[in-house]
């Protein structure tokens, strides 16, 4: 996947950067944590059972494919739902 953010007519919030699986990855306030990693062609949000990356399906938080887990509080959330701040850390294997 190659994903490009819209530049043309688009407001953003201040520059800020997040943590997948240890790569920091730069994104904006006000992001979700979804879109952040889309655009960072991170597109693993957790594994199956059998160990295979799951993606993206419904996008606005009724699917629970997208769920990461906080590093902080250890709390599983649906990444499409979740605003991205400053230093955040997420995993995406439990």
């Amino acid at each position: 996947m190659n994903a490009t953010r819209i530049t043309q007519g688009v407001t953003r919030g201040r520059p800020i950067a997040i943590t997948v699986d240890g790569m920091r990855i730069a994104c904006f306030a006000g992001e979700t944590v979804a879109a952040a990693m889309l655009a960072a062609d991170h597109i693993a949000f957790r594994m199956d059972a059998r160990g295979q990356g799951r993606g993206m399906f419904c996008n606005m938080g009724v699917c629970s494919e997208c769920l990461v887990t906080l590093v902080a509080s250890g709390r599983r959330v649906r990444a499409c739902l979740i605003e991205a701040h400053d230093g955040m850390e997420v995993a995406t294997r439990g």
